[in-house]
């Protein structure tokens, strides 16, 4: 196997969550990273999830939440942050 063989499939192994094509780091990397994999596309993202699309912990997500900058769905058991919501979020914050 070659050494570009060996490293994508080591990625491919170090893959969490797959959703939009956008897939969670493992713990040493800093930030998601795009993976060509088709599928479905995610309506919400759990706070670990958001924590690692916007480079930021988990406990500033739900410092977030609780400051009202970002919505949660409290529906179920687990807090669920809305993809729309995590946009609407960086375009408010974005300066233009």
């Amino acid at each position: 196997m070659t050494n570009e063989a060996t490293t994508s499939s080591k990625q491919a192994a170090n893959c969490q969550t797959c959703s939009d094509h956008i897939v969670l780091p493992d713990e040493s990397a800093r930030t998601p990273r795009l993976h060509p994999m088709p599928g479905p596309q995610r309506l919400a993202f759990s706070v670990k999830e958001t924590a690692a699309i916007l480079g930021v912990s988990e406990k500033t997500v739900r410092r977030l939440i609780a400051r009202k900058l970002l919505r949660a769905s409290r529906a179920l058991r687990h807090l669920l942050i809305p993809a729309k919501e995590i946009e609407k979020f960086l375009e408010r914050t974005t300066p233009s």
